[in-house]
C-alpha cells in the first residue's frame, strides 16, 4: 500500500510541506498548483526536491471546468490542458485530476463529456500522461462518482481513468457500495478525506472542514473497503481542506495525516480479509480494562501540599519506591503516584509545567503488543534508565509530552507495585468510599483535539462521543469524550481557544498541554461528602442561586435540595439516570479533583453544570481569569 497526501492539506511554502511529508513516511505526495505557483523554484527544481526526499509525485492537481463546453471555450480548455501537461512533464508528476465542470456555459450530456474526455486522453497518451476524472459533490453536471465512471467507461481510453474523492461520494450519502462495481484497474487515484457530520452547503463544508479518516462521522472505513474490493492497488491519498490544519504545524499534520492512512487500511484489512497481502498487518487495538495510576511531578513543598489535599480525600500512603523519592497514595482502586526525583522526565516535567499529573498508567490487555501497536501507528516510543530492581514498562509519549504506560496483569508488570514499592502501613484520615477513577480530563489547546482523537482510536478499542460546548463565562470549550463501551475508562479532551477561560488559564500558566482534573467514583456521594468533611476538606462552594434554580428546574425535594447545597453538590440528570458530582478547591494554577456518582446509566459529564462550577472555580484562582 502506498501512502501520498495532498501538499494543500497542510501548512507552510511547498519546500516546508514536502520535508514534512517526507518526515511522516509518505511515499508520494500529490502537487497542489496553487502551492506550485506560489513557490519560487522551478518545475525542475520541485522534481529533485521531491525525489531527493524519497518522495513520489503522484498527481498534479486541479484542472477544473473542462468537459462539455462549447466552442471557442472547448477549444481553449484543450489549449490549457497542454500547457498543464508541459508543466507535469517538467515535474515528472504522471496523472492530472479533472474535477467535474462548475461552469455556467457547460452544457450536459455523458456522451458530450466523453467525447472530449476521449480526445484529452489521446493528447495526454502521446506525452505519457494519464487523466483522471473526478466528480465534485456540487458538479453542475456531474456530481456523482456513477455518472463520472460512466464517462470515463464510454471514453474508453487507457489514459482516462476514475479519481474517488470518499468526501464527494459521502458528503452526497451515496452507497459506496457502488465502487465495487468499477474494475480497479480503471481507478487511477484515491482521495481519502473524513468531516465531521454537519449539515451546511457542501462546497463551505468541503473547503474548511474536512479532517482525516478517523476524526470525523463520515463512513470512511465502509468507502476505503469497497475501494479495497475492486482490486485497485493505487496510491491511498490525503487530499484535506481544513482552516485548523492550514495555520498548524506542518510536520505534526502530516504525521496525523499517515497515522489516519495506516489506521484506515488496518481496518480495512480486518473486514475484507482477501486484500490483506497488500496491506501490513499491526497488532490489533487494544482493549484497555481502566486507569491503573495517575502520576504528578512536584517539588517537596508542593509536594506536601498535594499529599495533605490527598490525605483529606481519604487516600493513605501505601508504598515508597525503593530507590527513588517516589511515594505511591491509594484509595479503593485508584492509586496516585507523586514523584519529587531530582532528575529525568518528572523532574523535567515539573520545570517546564510546575506541579502537574505529567504521567498517566492504563492497564491493558497486553502492554507490550499495545507498545507495538502504538509505535506502528507513530507513537514516539518513551524509555530511561531502568535502575536495579525495577521493571522495564512499555510507554509512549501523550498529551503535552507527558507519558501513557501500559501494565497488564498477566506478566511482570503485575507484580509493579510489590516489585518497586515497599509497602507502609497507611495512614488516612478517613476513607472516603472512593472507589475508582470515573475519568480522567485532559486539557489542550482546541486545535491538537482531532490529533489526540485520532491518537486514542487508533491504538485503543475506544471510540469518541459528540462533541459538548462547555460554557465558561468566559468563552467556551469544545469538549469530546473518549471512552470504551463499559466505561472502565473514560478521558475527557476539553479544547481551549480563549486564554480568559478556565481551561485556557490552565494551559497558559502551565506552558502547555495536560491532565487539568482527575474525577474519582463514588457509590454514595452523600457518605464521601460527610467523610471529606470530617478529614478537613472544605468542597468548592457552590452559589446558592444555583440550588434555588435546580428546585424550579427539576423539581427536586426540599429535602434532596438541602443535602445537595450542604455538600457544595452539582446534579444532573438523564433518560437513563442520575449524576452528581462534587469538587475540591483548585491545587496551583486551575487543577482539581472530583468526586462524582452515575446512578442507573446516566451518560454524561454534568456539562450542564460547567458554567455554574467554573465561576466558583474561577472565583477562587483571582479576578484576572
Amino acid at each position: 500500500m502506498k501512502t501520498s497526501i495532498a501538499t494543500v492539506s497542510i501548512s507552510g511554502d511547498l519546500r516546508e510541506k514536502l520535508e514534512a511529508i517526507a518526515a511522516a513516511g509518505f511515499d508520494g505526495v500529490e502537487i497542489f498548483e496553487n502551492d506550485f505557483l506560489a513557490f519560487d523554484r522551478s518545475p525542475a527544481e520541485v522534481r529533485r526536491m521531491a525525489e531527493d526526499l524519497g518522495l513520489e509525485i503522484t498527481l498534479f492537481q486541479p484542472f477544473r471546468d473542462f468537459e462539455g463546453l462549447p466552442e471557442p471555450q472547448r477549444s481553449a480548455a484543450f489549449d490549457r490542458a497542454e500547457r498543464k501537461f508541459d508543466l507535469m512533464e517538467e515535474l515528472g508528476a504522471p496523472l492530472m485530476l479533472v474535477c467535474s465542470s462548475v461552469a455556467p456555459a457547460a452544457l450536459g450530456g455523458i456522451d458530450r463529456a466523453a467525447a472530449d474526455f476521449r480526445e484529452l486522453g489521446e493528447r495526454a497518451g502521446k506525452r505519457g500522461l494519464k487523466v483522471g476524472f473526478e466528480a465534485l459533490a456540487w458538479g453542475r453536471h456531474v456530481n456523482d462518482h456513477r455518472d463520472a465512471w460512466e464517462v470515463v467507461r464510454r471514453a474508453d481510453h487507457a489514459s482516462v481513468g476514475l479519481i474517488l474523492d470518499s468526501f464527494h461520494s459521502l458528503s452526497r450519502k451515496i452507497n459506496p457500495d457502488t465502487i465495487r462495481a468499477i474494475p480497479g484497474d480503471k481507478i487511477f487515484i484515491v482521495q481519502l478525506a473524513d468531516a465531521p457530520a454537519l449539515d451546511m452547503d457542501l462546497l463551505y463544508w468541503s473547503r474548511h472542514f474536512r479532517n482525516m479518516p478517523g476524526e470525523g462521522d463520515l463512513p470512511v472505513v465502509e468507502f476505503a473497503r469497497a475501494v479495497a474490493a475492486t482490486g485497485y492497488a493505487g496510491p491511498l491519498s490525503l487530499e484535506i481542506f481544513n482552516d485548523q490544519f492550514r495555520s498548524g504545524s506542518p510536520r505534526t499534520i502530516a504525521l496525523d495525516g499517515h497515522r489516519s492512512l495506516i489506521y484506515l487500511m488496518d481496518q480495512v484489512r480486518e473486514a475484507e480479509p482477501e486484500v490483506a497481502p497488500r496491506v501490513p498487518a499491526l497488532p490489533p487495538r487494544v482493549p484497555v480494562k481502566g486507569v491503573s495510576f495517575v502520576e504528578f511531578t512536584a517539588d517537596e513543598t508542593e509536594a506536601d501540599t498535594l499529599r495533605g489535599m490527598l490525605g483529606q480525600l481519604g487516600f493513605a500512603r501505601t508504598g515508597r519506591h525503593r530507590t527513588k523519592s517516589v511515594e505511591r497514595f491509594s484509595q479503593g482502586a485508584i492509586n496516585i503516584i507523586i514523584n519529587t526525583e531530582r532528575e529525568g522526565l518528572a523532574h523535567a516535567a515539573y520545570l517546564t509545567h510546575g506541579t502537574s499529573a505529567y504521567a498517566m498508567g492504563l492497564l491493558v490487555e497486553d502492554a507490550a503488543a499495545t507498545l507495538e501497536r502504538a509505535k506502528a501507528l507513530g507513537a514516539q516510543n518513551f524509555a530511561q534508565r531502568v535502575g536495579p530492581g525495577e521493571l522495564s514498562i512499555p510507554a509512549v509519549r501523550g498529551v503535552g509530552g507527558g507519558v501513557i504506560y501500559f501494565l497488564d496483569d498477566h506478566s511482570d508488570l503485575a507484580s509493579v507495585w510489590d516489585v518497586e514499592f515497599a509497602p507502609e502501613p497507611g495512614t488516612a484520615r478517613a476513607d472516603a468510599a472512593l472507589v475508582g477513577f470515573d475519568h480522567v480530563a485532559q486539557t489542550m489547546n482546541y486545535e491538537e483535539m482531532l490529533t489526540w482523537i485520532l491518537f486514542y482510536r487508533s491504538i485503543f478499542v475506544v471510540d469518541k462521543g459528540p462533541m459538548v460546548d462547555v460554557v465558561d463565562p468566559s468563552g467556551l470549550v469544545r469538549s469530546q469524550v473518549i471512552a470504551n463501551g463499559e466505561g472502565s475508562l473514560r478521558l475527557t479532551l476539553n479544547g481551549a481557544e480563549s486564554r480568559r477561560t478556565l481551561a485556557g488559564h490552565f494551559i497558559a500558566e502551565t506552558f502547555g498541554s495536560s491532565v487539568q482534573h482527575i474525577a474519582f467514583s463514588s457509590a454514595d456521594i452523600f457518605a464521601t461528602a460527610r467523610a471529606l468533611k470530617a478529614n478537613g476538606l472544605k468542597s468548592l462552594e457552590i452559589s446558592r442561586n444555583y440550588y434555588d434554580d435546580l428546585a424550579a428546574r427539576l423539581g427536586l425535594d426540599a429535602d434532596m435540595i438541602g443535602k445537595l447545597a450542604e455538600h457544595n453538590i452539582l446534579y444532573d440528570r438523564d433518560a437513563g439516570g442520575e449524576f452528581f458530582q462534587l469538587y475540591t478547591p483548585n491545587f496551583g494554577e486551575g487543577f482539581f479533583f472530583e468526586v462524582v456518582q452515575r446512578v442507573g446509566t446516566y451518560a454524561g459529564y454534568g456539562a450542564v453544570n460547567a458554567p455554574f462550577r467554573i465561576a466558583a472555580q474561577k472565583r477562587s484562582i483571582r479576578p484576572a481569569v
